[in-house]
């Protein structure tokens, strides 16, 4: 069968640019190799998310007392949450086999390669043919050369997700995302766990105040520390693990059960046949244009194989643009100063656009309004005051241009700032604007509100 789409990948970049190109009346298809969903459903965000339920439960659990509940006995089962995991994402990617069979889009299970500008060789036996071809081929972990992962002392995300068993100590090598979701759950679970981040403070992407407020409250839990930190060295002895990191202070030696390497990923590129045609890449990533397309006209990529934020939403994103500029309509490119970020731990962290520092080192005059969740009636109700909401203005135009928030909630709360910040929304609209009480996104008000001087409960 000629196909209009061939897609080599299935997760949220892959399904979703299947699924538009369907209902543009394209004829897509899908070439996986692995579990539909990809990595996001199967080995990521979803089964992260589940994981990370778990532990919060525990935790309000734990500290029941606080909320006039008394609860003697209680303890995690490892294997009944792991469970919950795998069935969360099963049930996820079932979900998407489902939506592919509702738009009538076929699903080719087997290693895709390019063998010409049109052609897809599937497990090198067979060949279906499009007039367009989208990489959608994610990425895996990276590995250190002083951290070679074996999956049982030294382990990636895609072990740590699924424990046989708890460790009584971990090493987390990483202060991203990952690192910091994962070393919230494992202490949760009782682990005593140790993070070691190479810049001079964790989450190193976001608002120094964020990343300060964070270190607060995952010290205050009971998680150690280490920032400006390098692990040059891993040894194994004895089921044990000894990492030698180098630190301002000279050089630690870090014992413990699990390393989790948690440094990134790195783009799954090799072996799809791009090389055959000359596709250009840069520092491990395929070379795009605004629209996706690669220096091989029609060949195109999207998601955690281009150099653009590795986030499920941003493969999404550039799914759909790619495939509506496929399909001829006018559209502007993904803006990319839009996109959010979200953290899962306990305070959740959640940030788009500017940083304060980095609007000031582009030159720009900002003006900051920010509300303390000690403030917040909601989160004093709900026991978790820990954070904050900081809103990055210009000062010329009044404009959004950076929002970072941590605290209780604040994933669910940032699309409104997105959505302000696209808009070009102001301080004083934003202030304006009735938030409902007692809520934590009144926070988001007041915040606006402080830059006026108008913040009623600061």
């Amino acid at each position: 069968m000629l196909y209009d789409i061939i897609v080599i990948g299935s997760g949220p970049g892959g399904y979703a640019a299947a699924i538009r190109a369907a209902q543009l009346g394209l004829k897509p298809v899908i070439v996986e190799c692995a579990e539909t969903g990809g990595v996001c459903l199967n080995r990521g965000c979803i089964p992260t998310k589940t994981l990370l339920k778990s532990a919060s439960t525990l935790e309000n659990i734990k500290h029941s007392e606080n909320y006039g509940i008394i609860v003697t006995d209680y303890k995690p089962d490892v294997e009944k949450i792991v469970a919950r995991a795998r069935n969360v994402s099963e049930t996820m990617s079932k979900g998407v086999d489902f939506l592919l069979k509702k738009n009538k889009i076929d699903l080719i299970k087997g290693f895709g390669k390019i063998k010409s500008e049109n052609t897809v060789e599937i497990d090198g036996n067979r060949e279906i043919t499009a007039s367009h071809i989208i990489i959608a081929t994610g990425a895996r972990p990276r590995e250190l050369p002083s951290l070679p992962i074996d999956e049982k002392y030294v382990i990636s995300y895609k072990t740590a997700l699924f424990p046989a068993k708890i460790p009584k100590s971990m090493l987390i090598v990483g202060s991203g995302a990952i690192g910091v979701e994962m070393a919230y759950f494992y202490n949760s679970m009782g682990t005593e766990v140790t993070i070691a981040e190479f810049m001079p403070n964790i989450l190193p992407l976001e608002d120094e105040d964020v990343s300060n407020q964070l270190s607060r409250s995952l010290r205050k839990s009971g998680i150690k520390l280490m920032t400006s930190a390098n692990v040059e060295s891993c040894v194994v002895s004895e089921n044990r693990c000894t990492a030698g990191i180098s630190t301002k202070k000279g050089c630690e030696t870090i014992v413990c059960d699990q390393i989790l390497s948690a440094v990134g990923v790195v783009a799954n590129i090799e072996n799809i046949g791009i090389e055959n045609l000359g596709i250009a890449i840069e520092k491990g990533k395929i070379k795009t244009d605004n629209y996706c397309c690669t220096s091989h006209t029609g060949i195109y990529a999207i998601g955690d194989v281009i150099a653009t934020p590795a986030l499920a939403h941003v493969a999404s994103a550039e799914a759909i643009t790619c495939v509506e500029k496929i399909a001829g309509l006018e559209i502007a490119p993904v803006d990319y100063t839009c996109i959010p970020s979200c953290i899962y731990t306990v305070p959740e962290t959640a940030s788009v656009g500017l940083t304060e520092k980095a609007a000031k080192e582009a030159g720009l005059s900002v003006k900051t309004g920010k509300f303390p969740l000690t403030a917040s009636g909601k989160a004093a109700s709900a026991g978790n005051r820990d954070g904050f909401v900081k809103l990055v203005f210009d000062e010329k135009t009044d404009k959004l241009i950076g929002a970072h928030l941590v605290g209780l909630g604040v994933t669910e709360m940032i699309a409104e700032l997105v959505m302000a910040k696209k808009n070009g929304i102001t301080a004083r609209e934003i202030a304006d604007t009735a938030h409902p009480h007692p809520t934590v996104s009144e926070a988001i008000m007041e915040a606006a509100a402080a830059v006026h001087n108008k913040a009623i409960h600061l």
